[in-house]
């Protein structure tokens, strides 16, 4: 055995027992999977960690072996660096005459104690916000300093705003941001005849949103109006041509760079949606009215117009700024009524109006619609045609009481009104991008004034994972070295189709894949099958957008970009892409908490479920209605001894030969429910 010392700087991930793994240099700054980080980093054992905490930047001494023939890293903490965060959310339990707070972080691996004078102002179970004093000394327990009292664990509100602060957002604004908002709202409620003078003027263009039923704002619009081309065919039918735009809110116009209001929304990045609640990039004098495009209101837009065929051709293309005046707010489900013509089946559009005669105005425009429609369908046929991966997936929403309390769950149904609009967003970012990369082929290769939303090819040591992982399951996806192409992901999610499989593998899959990021540099998006591809359609909830807004005015504008704008724009690109993945965390582990709740209330019941995961310790359940997930220990598998083996994801007990493999369907009895750690434990039913 062989043995040498070095020193290295990294990023720490820690574990709940105190151990850690540290990113080598070239892996550094980037989020990756715990398997990821394990798999390649340098193992820190327990008592070794000499208080580095969970994301902090740290020089480890390491140590590397030559063991069996293979190379292990193993180190110690010998300096922090820099601390990755000071602030965390925490439960207060008294014990021994101490006042301790315990992180909701689980990777926080110590308790921090509070002084006398803090612990004053706490009390038992109270879910505080807390600062972290500087520590050094690991044989101590870290200080603490409450930031505020958010309320008693386990209250609905208390619990979401734990969630959103332990992802490293807030959940209202500095008064000075609030400030500028109100003075802005107050400032813009009418807009002058020169600003209207300057705009493109679609007000007597039919308009319409299409949104949620519950939605409080609305950022993007769609117009319609049919023209004729002069043109005739061989059998001498006109040709039809339509002008389709797509208008979203400007809200470049009211968030100016260097602002309070824009310092707050670079730090947000985006909006977060919770279960039961929407925390907004923006304030709601902004984001829920001035910019948002409500019927039969004067609102300022940035718009993409097409000029298009039946066919979904686009024959011209116009990006500018505009004023429009919705002319109705459709629901996707009386959008839906409208495009199918009928209203009878009250059940399927229950959630979009209450009463019959609530629809009736939308089935006006079922014309339009319909065409719009038709049209969205073969942009969306030719997306595909072209490779497009087709990742949709079952989305599980939550009907809660009145504080809170997950009472029923329901999937999110998709109707071609869903799609409708999402294909037209798709366009408009399609094409803006393609404007902005031909606008800066032009200037140059010096101007590269951009932001793409990027979606690399898939990893191949994954892509062969995957493929291994299917294979297990009876199932094909063909890999060249690794190397997959998207005819091929798409084959193997026709062969999982409406078979038990199909969540499992579809989420697999999806994990499987290089994560969408937003870039100064374009290598276009694999998933969508798109040369060229940006978010330019949502600038009220995604700050990229609303970049991509000032960005775009710029190359119509023919203004030149700053040496100083091309680093803010890789700047802002990588933390618009850090602040995503933190708010989908959060938007995840609201979900988790309620799926958990809402089994807290069933324990002993029985119900159905897939097994989404196999280990050495036990098996994973997900419940089909709720796709709430727990484990099922193998001391609740019944009266065995049972060996896991990885090369098949099975369990399989030594004396009654019974196997437990992925994707199979089983009978299990909530045995416990943790709403702290938010985990469920399963138990099998025979």
């Amino acid at each position: 055995m062989k043995a040498s010392h070095s020193l290295v700087t990294g990023i720490i991930s820690t574990t709940q027992k105190g151990a850690g793994f540290v990113d080598l240099p070239e892996k550094s700054g980037s989020k990756r999977s715990k398997a990821e980080i394990r798999e390649d980093s340098i193992y820190i054992d327990v008592g070794k960690l000499n208080t580095a905490l969970n994301g902090d930047t740290v020089e480890v001494k390491v140590k590397s072996q030559i063991k069996d023939g293979e190379k292990k890293k193993e180190g110690e903490v010998v300096s922090i660096i820099e601390r990755a965060r000071k602030n965390y959310v925490a439960v207060i339990k008294f014990e021994k005459n101490q006042c301790l707070a315990l992180a909701d972080d689980r990777r926080m691996y110590t308790n921090i104690m509070l002084s006398g004078d803090e612990a004053k102002k706490v009390k038992e179970d109270d879910k505080v916000y807390l600062s972290l004093l500087p520590w050094t000394d690991p044989n101590k327990l870290p200080e603490g300093k409450v930031i505020r009292v958010l309320g008693k664990k386990g209250v609905n509100d208390v619990e979401m705003e734990s969630i959103v602060l332990e992802s490293g957002f807030e959940v209202g604004f500095p008064e000075g941001v609030e400030k500028e908002a109100e003075s802005i709202g107050q400032a813009e409620k009418v807009t002058s005849k020169e600003e209207i003078a300057a705009r493109r003027d679609f007000r007597d263009v039919l308009t319409f949103t299409i949104d949620p039923f519950d939605a409080k704002d609305f950022d993007d619009a769609i117009s319609f109006r049919a023209l004729s081309s002069g043109k005739v065919d061989e059998i001498g039918n006109a040709e039809q041509l339509y002008e389709i735009g797509i208008h979203i809110a400007d809200v470049s116009h009211y968030v100016r760079p260097g602002t309070a209001l824009d310092k707050e929304a670079v730090k947000r990045g985006c909006s977060i949606y919770l279960v039961d609640r929407t925390i907004p990039m923006l304030p709601e004098v902004l984001s829920n009215d001035l910019c948002s495009l409500k019927p039969h209101e004067d609102k300022l837009c940035f718009s993409a117009v097409f000029i298009m065929d039946a066919q979904g051709k686009v024959h011209e293309s116009w990006f500018g700024k505009t004023i429009i005046n919705s002319t109705y707010r459709f629901t996707y489900e009386t959008a839906q009524a409208a495009i199918e013509g009928t209203i009878d089946n009250m059940d399927k559009y229950s959630s979009g109006f209450q009463k019959k005669e609530d629809a009736l105005p939308a089935l006006q425009y079922g014309k339009q619609l319909v065409t719009l429609n038709n049209i969205a369908k073969l942009l969306q046929k030719e997306k595909f045609s072209k490779g497009a991966i087709e990742f949709e997936q079952e989305e599980i929403k939550f009907k809660l009481d009145e504080n809170g309390k997950p009472i029923g769950v329901y999937a999110k149904e998709r109707f071609d009104a869903h799609k409708l609009v999402e294909e037209y967003m798709l366009l408009a970012n399609r094409e803006v991008a393609k404007y902005i990369f031909h606008s800066i082929k032009r200037k140059g290769p010096k101007d590269t004034g951009a932001i793409y939303r990027i979606h690399d090819v898939p990893d191949r040591e994954k892509m062969i994972n995957l493929s291994v992982f299917v294979k297990a399951l009876g199932y094909d996806l063909k890999t060249k070295d690794g190397e997959v192409t998207a005819k091929d992901f798409n084959n193997l999610l026709n062969q999982i189709e409406d078979t038990p499989h199909e969540s499992l593998i579809r989420t697999a899959a999806i994990r499987s894949m290089q994560k969408a990021i937003y870039s100064t540099k374009n290598i276009g998006h694999f998933g969508l099958a798109f040369d060229f591809y940006t978010h330019f359609t949502s600038p009220i909830r995604r700050y990229p957008d609303l970049l991509v807004h000032r960005i775009l005015h710029k190359h119509l504008k023919n203004e030149p970009f700053k040496d100083t704008e091309f680093a803010v724009l890789d700047k802002i690109a990588a933390s618009s892409t850090e602040r995503e993945i933190d708010a989908a965390d959060a938007e995840r582990s609201s979900k988790k908490l309620k799926q958990v709740e809402y089994m807290s209330s069933r324990i002993g019941q029985t119900f159905t479920g897939t097994i989404s995961g196999v280990t050495k310790w036990g098996i994973y359940v997900e419940e089909n209605a709720t796709k709430s997930e727990g484990m099922i220990g193998f001391r609740n598998l019944g009266d065995d001894f049972f060996n896991f083996d990885p090369k098949t994801y099975c369990v399989s007990g030594e004396k009654t030969k019974k196997k437990y493999t992925l994707g199979d369907q089983i009978t299990f009895k909530v045995m416990a429910a943790d709403l702290d750690k938010k985990t469920l434990d399963f138990g099998l039913v025979n």
